[in-house]
């Protein structure tokens, strides 16, 4: 076990190393000049060759991606082109809004997903395996931030239940609940979607097996047979799941911050885009990747827990 977590360790330093190398690359081929944009619009040619020079810019690619990595790691993310601030404190600012965003529908997938994949399962071939299927494939299909407006329409605009953006409080509290409702649905019922196909795919397996039917013919009543012997054994796919889903919670909650004008890192993102900020967009992409990395180490390790079968030896 300490093996397997030293090597993955290992390989998530090597992941980000690539990570960081491709969004550098990409950046740095990209159009346009930071040096223009921290200039001024009244600069000179001259005022932009000193700015150039002053940031770094008129060194090889090879130099520049060298300073970064050293700034990297003394835990240094740069700086901010626009507001001459540090990017990681910035991101510190920023960061508790989008993992609130995440948690929060994650929880809606959970809660929905989990549930509806156990009856899809349970119910197989039946109409409500056919209703449930057809929903999740819908759900998957729509798009977030059509989604996210139509909401907003429905129960902000119309209704007047819900309040149309912000998400200042953490879910759990009683304002954050009510700025959480919309976006997490709107984030999280595609994730649902997944969980649900994926929980009927590995229930219908775990129900197919021999020690299922051997607890039912022991006279173990329907709901211990499917909650305490086949959810559990159900439950690797599932988690498997979960990982790859947290992170695209992470990556959608970009265009839902916009939709529903939350200050997280989407937002800074796509304001740093839109700024040619490439420090900006280096640092916060990088954060969204160790984070994706970090979920998914934690979940190759909670696979022993659910399965003491496993071995990563």
């Amino acid at each position: 076990m300490r093996k397997y977590v030293t090597k993955r360790i290992l390989l998530m330093f090597l992941l980000l190393l690539g990570m960081s190398f491709l969004v550098f690359a990409s950046l740095y081929i990209a159009p346009g000049d930071p040096a223009e944009l921290v200039a001024g619009a009244n600069a000179t040619p001259e005022d932009i060759i000193r700015v150039r020079a002053y940031l770094g810019l008129d060194q090889p690619f090879l130099v520049q991606y060298g300073v970064y990595l050293k700034n990297l790691l003394t835990g240094n993310l740069g700086t901010s082109l626009t507001t001459r601030q540090p990017i990681l404190q910035e991101i510190i600012v920023r960061l508790p809004h989008t993992l609130n965003l995440a948690c929060s529908s994650m929880i809606v997938a959970l809660v929905i997903g989990i549930p509806t994949g156990i009856i899809a399962a349970i119910k197989k071939d039946t109409f409500i395996d056919n209703l449930l299927t057809t929903t999740s494939l819908a759900g998957i299909s729509i798009p977030n931030f059509w989604l996210g407006s139509m909401l907003i329409l429905l129960f902000s605009v119309t209704l007047r239940w819900l309040p149309t953006g912000g998400m200042n409080e953490p879910f759990w509290t009683t304002v954050g609940f009510k700025q959480a409702i919309l976006p997490s649905i709107s984030l999280g019922l595609a994730v649902a979607a997944g969980f649900t196909r994926i929980g009927r795919s590995a229930m219908l397996d775990v129900l197919q097996s021999d020690y299922i039917r051997t607890a039912k013919s022991k006279g173990i009543k329907g709901y211990k047979v499917i909650l305490i012997h086949a959810l559990r054994n159900a439950m690797i796919p599932i988690i498997t799941q979960f990982g790859t889903s947290f992170g695209g919670l992470l990556g959608g909650a970009i265009i839902t911050e916009q939709v529903f004008v939350i200050n997280g890192v989407g937002t800074y993102l796509i304001n740093a885009i839109n700024q040619r900020n490439y420090p900006v967009v280096q640092s916060t992409v990088l954060v969204i990747a160790a984070m994706f990395i970090i979920v998914n180490l934690i979940v190759d390790l909670v696979y022993v827990l659910i399965d003491p079968r496993i071995s990563y030896e």
